[in-house]
Parts: structure tokens; C-alpha cells; sequence
């Protein structure tokens, strides 16, 4: 026998890399209590399972390599996106966009409402963008400073924000990834999306009801004096005028107009650069130069305004783009030497029927986006390794995709070291994890999911739509 010939990696070897990678950041996140970074535990347990592939499965360090930067390649736009989503807040809030929005906001909003108009606002932007990252970094930056400012909790805020943004990101036919399920699973996108109305229509059901009863009970929390003080710091800091509105309505109609991400973003970055010169004082071009770069600094005399408004820049993003990239590391390691496939076979052993095939489904995106980081590689693989299974049982694609889609869409913002999760997170400026439970749609998807693959409600049989066209 060849020494050097590969070995394919069983379920026993892939699990070793991955105790390694959990052990490394359960040390930081739980025992040291987030006393580090995770991108240092990511990068090791990279080394590690790069190790372990080449003394145990043969690999050489080029063909890992070689792993590792068709993953990262996959994340490149989300990458460079990133960068420019830093400009666009930084100009935004230095140009007086987003004082704008939160000043009008505080005038209308209510804390009553605010969390079911939060979530309705985001679905609606989502859905006409296909977008959730553009939703986040434009109504979603200034719906946080608007529930800030009424005193209600940050984590239910951006918790609404991400189920509404996801919702329509989830439902749009603009979304990337509302493309790409049905493109891996053989499905026709608009059976896929109106497939997807049986699961997601019972999460936002819910997601309305929880976030009505939150409202009910922070009603009465309003500090009005609070609240004067935050306008009163926006008034003798910026310029506030409606006409700065302008600017995020021709950057999300541009998205809809189909404008491809980067330089439609870019271009809104510019405008506000532009905005800066134009509507306030005290700046020269040096300035935007430095506020796209390094982001603000402003003393407006209130902590919490200070809070909401000294960020941006495209600085802001490289603590998030080093964490992606390490997370992209360690997946690009499992993915090139086969471990995640092994992984994924060992769950669709254990798990039989239909509904322990769509529970494998779900399971492996959910581990895909923990483990790999990134969302389209959770649901690539799944996808690629379920079709046949999927095909063997007499199910329709559109069962298939729109289980990627409640499973690897959905929770991708839930994991912090995943691209989406990291952006979030970056972008609204919340804590690692305290969220999660105010990201409703997003937890219940792939619950509802899974109880539809065992009772079998609305698991469409190949043969029926097959007559059907």
C-alpha cells in the first residue's frame, strides 16, 4: 500500500478537530468568562485539525491550503462588503443621516409599538432589497439608536431587527441566498419561496406575538427627560433636515433596482461623504477621507448618544474580517479533507425516515454555520449531500431547499463567529450571544421545520408535483 495515499476521514477522526476547536473556546467564553477573543482558539484548533489532516490523512500542506482559500474566496464579497458597510456608517452618522432618522424616530415611535414596527419596518426593507446586511446597515443602526433612546433593552432591539431583516431576506427573490437553495436542490425559486411560507409564516406569527407582549411590558419604562436630553444633544451636534432621508431611500432603491452590492453600497458611502460637506459644518474633504477610514469621534455631552454615534470607519470592520477569516480557516480545513462530509454522514445514520432526514438536514446547516462559518458553505454541503437522499424518498426539491433555507439562513446570524453572525454584531453594536433569544423567527424556523418533516404537513411528494405541471 502507498504510505502516501489520502485517508478518507471516518465520523471518529472528524470529531477530533472539532473537541479541540470546543474545548479552545469554551476555556475563553465559559471558564475565562469572554476574558479573550475567540479568534486566536479559532485559528489554533485551524492549525490543529490542518495537523492532524496531513500526519493522519496525508494531506499536504498545499492541498490544505489550496481548502483553505477556495472557502475564503466564497466570503470575499461578504468581506469587501463589510469594509464598505464600516464607510457607510461612518459617513451616515457623521453626515447626519442617521441623527436624522433616530430624531424623527424618537418623535414618532412609541415604546409600545416599537419592537412590532422595528420587525415590520425590517421585513418590508429585506424583503424589497433582498438584503438583510443592507437592512441592518441602514434602518437597522438607526431603529437601535430610535430603542436606545425610548429605554428599551438592546438585546430585544437588535433581536427584532435581525428576525424582521432575515425574515425578508429569507422571503426575497433578490436574496443570494433564496437563489442559491433551490439552485443546489434541483427546486424552481418561486415553488421554493412560496414553499417557504408554510414554515416562516408561523414564525412571524410568533415573532409578532412575543415582541407585542415585550412592548406591552416596556410601555411604562419611558424616561422622557432621557429622551429630551438625546434630542438635545443630536440638535447642537448635527443639522437635522428631512432631506438627508433622501439618501438611504437611493441606496435601498438602487439595491432594488438590482445595482450590484459593492458599488451600490460604495456609492451610498459617497453620498454621504457628500452630505457631510453639505449639510454640515466644520468638515473639509480631509475629514470624510478620515471618517470612511477611521470612523467618529464625537462628544455630544450624553454617554448614551455618545455610544450610539463614535463608530464606523472601515477600521471598525477588521476585528470582525479577522474573525471570519479565522472561522474560514478551520472550515476550509474540514471542508477540503472531507471531515464535514463525515460528520454529516455520521448524523444521517443516526436518523431515519422523513423526519429524520430533514432533522439531519437541519442539523448539519445549523453545525455548518458554527463550524465552517459561513453560511453559504451551510448550505452548499448539506444540499449536495441530502438531494439523492431526498430523491430516493420521493420528495420534491422545493422540501429539501427550503429546509437549508429555515436551518443555514436562519441561524447564521446566531453563531458570532460566522460571517453574518459577526456582522450583526459589528454592525448593532451588540454583545456575542445576549441576543440570540430575542431572534425569534430565527430559533423557530428550524423547529417548525423539523415538526413538519415528522408529521409530514405540507412535505410535498415528487410524483404529485410532477402531475401537477
Amino acid at each position: 500500500m502507498n504510505q502516501n495515499q489520502k485517508k478518507k476521514a471516518t465520523i471518529g477522526m472528524a470529531l477530533i478537530p472539532i473537541l479541540f476547536l470546543m474545548v479552545s473556546l469554551f476555556y475563553v467564553i465559559i471558564i475565562k468568562d469572554g476574558g479573550a477573543d475567540v479568534h486566536i482558539p479559532l485559528f489554533t484548533a485551524a492549525m490543529f485539525a490542518a495537523i492532524f489532516a496531513m500526519v493522519v490523512l496525508k494531506y499536504t500542506w498545499v492541498e490544505l491550503e489550496e481548502g483553505i482559500v477556495d472557502v475564503i474566496k466564497m466570503s470575499m464579497g461578504a468581506i469587501i462588503i463589510l469594509m464598505i458597510i464600516g464607510m457607510v456608517v461612518g459617513t451616515w452618522i457623521a453626515s447626519g443621516i442617521v441623527p436624522t432618522m433616530i430624531y424623527y424616530g424618537l418623535k414618532v415611535l412609541s415604546p409600545g409599538i416599537f419592537l412590532i414596527a422595528t420587525l415590520l419596518i425590517c421585513s418590508i426593507v429585506a424583503l424589497a432589497t433582498g438584503s438583510s446586511w443592507t437592512t441592518a446597515a441602514t434602518v437597522g443602526i438607526a431603529l437601535m439608536g430610535v430603542g436606545t433612546g425610548l429605554g428599551i433593552n438592546i438585546n430585544m432591539i437588535g433581536g427584532a431587527i435581525i428576525s424582521g431583516a432575515y425574515f425578508g431576506d429569507k422571503m426575497s427573490p433578490l436574496s443570494d441566498t433564496t437563489n442559491l437553495a433551490p439552485a443546489v436542490s434541483g427546486a424552481k425559486l418561486f415553488d421554493h419561496i412560496k414553499h417557504m411560507v408554510y414554515t416562516t409564516g408561523p414564525s412571524y406569527i410568533i415573532a409578532l406575538i412575543v415582541f407585542g407582549i415585550l412592548g406591552l411590558q416596556a410601555s411604562g419604562n419611558v424616561d422622557q427627560s432621557a429622551i429630551n436630553e438625546v434630542f438635545a444633544a443630536l440638535e447642537s451636534t448635527f443639522t437635522i433636515n428631512p432631506l438627508l432621508l433622501l439618501i438611504p431611500v437611493i441606496v435601498i432603491g438602487a439595491v432594488i433596482m438590482k445595482v450590484p452590492a459593492i458599488p451600490g453600497l460604495f456609492g451610498g458611502a459617497l453620498l454621504g461623504a457628500v452630505a457631510m460637506l453639505v449639510f454640515q459644518d466644520g468638515y473639509n474633504l480631509l475629514d470624510t477621507i478620515s471618517v470612511l477610514h477611521y470612523g467618529n469621534e464625537f462628544d455630544t455631552g450624553v454617554g448614551m448618544v455618545n455610544d450610539l454615534l463614535n463608530r464606523g470607519g472601515m477600521d471598525s470592520m477588521m476585528w470582525t474580517i479577522s474573525l471570519i477569516l479565522c472561522a474560514l480557516t478551520f472550515g476550509g480545513v474540514m471542508e477540503k479533507t472531507g471531515m464535514l462530509r463525515a460528520l454529516a454522514d455520521g448524523i444521517l445514520s443516526l436518523l431515519k425516515g422523513r423526519g429524520g432526514l430533514v432533522l439531519s438536514t437541519v442539523l448539519t446547516a445549523i453545525f455548518m454555520n458554527i463550524i465552517a462559518g459561513d453560511q453559504y458553505l451551510a448550505i452548499v454541503i448539506p444540499g449536495r449531500m441530502y438531494k439523492e437522499a431526498y430523491d430516493k424518498m420521493g420528495l420534491h426539491p422545493k422540501n429539501l431547499s427550503r429546509a437549508l433555507e429555515d436551518s443555514a439562513t436562519l441561524t447564521s446570524p446566531l453563531v458570532p463567529w460566522n460571517t453574518c453572525g459577526a456582522y450583526m454584531i459589528s454592525t448593532l453594536g451588540l454583545a456575542p450571544f445576549a441576543y440570540v433569544p430575542y431572534c425569534i423567527i430565527n430559533i423557530c424556523n428550524p423547529i417548525i421545520s423539523v415538526i413538519y418533516g415528522y408529521t409530514g404537513f405540507t412535505m410535498h411528494p415528487a410524483e404529485v408535483e410532477e402531475k401537477a405541471a
